[in-house]
């Protein structure tokens, strides 16, 4: 029980500030802080990713930090996307499922050093709108793209959601983080679903994970203006990928 306060906290904080990325912690954290197989972390990370992002995304709702259209094509989109990896994560056999997410750590690790804060234009209308008619198709596709990762791995999806609007779609930095969080809630509800048939949730665990990371994601939200969270992505990026390169040598060698 420790250990899951402990790392609820630290993924609620990393929701906080970043937007996303920290739930890419959730499942490593499960199963191998915690001992519980593949099937059964997934669930849970969905409920503590789910509930720490909602909690992070109420200031940004009030300051109107959120693009509300693209929001709803991500969850339109990816709704049924999670179903649809979720059915494609029971075909897979464990050691299957490890090495996927190891790939999908370092795809998010790359990311967040690449990530250089710089809003796109690809999108825009060359002011502050954005051209509705050019972005729905890239964003239905990222949308799908989020949708199908979390249903497969319990991920929210954040590292994938940010360069998205930023760099795609010319959304400013403040925004894209309330929106991706809006996201992330959208799709790990939709998980949750999809997930919780024959699943068997340790209710006294994930009351602890989703707790601890609820209240470090508002601390997130109150000291982010404070932390310099460029260098903080640079540090987790690093991070991402040693905890991807022992989940991989734990799924080829070990098991």
């Amino acid at each position: 029980m420790i250990l899951a306060l402990g790392f609820g906290a630290a993924i609620g904080v990393l929701l906080g500030l970043l937007g996303g990325g920290g739930s890419i912690l959730a499942v490593p954290a499960l199963v191998f802080g915690m001992g519980l197989s593949v099937e059964e972390a997934i669930p849970i990370s969905l409920i503590v990713v789910g509930a720490a992002s909602a909690v992070g995304a109420l200031p940004k709702v009030r300051a109107r930090q959120v693009q509300w259209r693209l929001a709803g094509i991500f969850a339109l989109t990816g709704l049924p996307a999670t179903f649809v990896g979720s059915a494609v994560g029971r075909l897979l056999p464990e050691r299957a499922l490890l090495v996927g997410f190891a790939v999908v750590m370092v795809v998010a690790g790359a990311r967040m050093l690449a990530d250089r804060g710089d809003t796109g234009t690809a999108c825009s209308t060359g002011g502050s709108g954005i051209n509705w008619r050019r972005c729905v198709p890239r964003s239905a596709s990222a949308g799908l793209t989020v949708g199908f990762l979390t249903g497969l791995f319990g991920v929210g999806g954040g590292f994938l959601i940010i360069p998205a609007l930023v760099l795609l779609l010319g959304v400013a930095m403040p925004v894209a983080v309330g929106t991706s969080l809006v996201i992330i809630v959208a799709n790990s509800a939709s998980g949750l679903v999809s997930h919780l048939s024959g699943t068997s949730i340790d209710w006294a665990i994930t009351a602890g994970f989703a707790g601890t990371a609820i209240v470090g994601s508002l601390v997130a939200g109150r000291l982010g203006s404070r932390v310099d969270t460029d260098r903080l992505r640079r540090w987790f990026a690093f991070l991402v990928f040693a905890v991807a390169a022992y989940v991989l040598v734990d799924a080829v060698f070990l098991r």
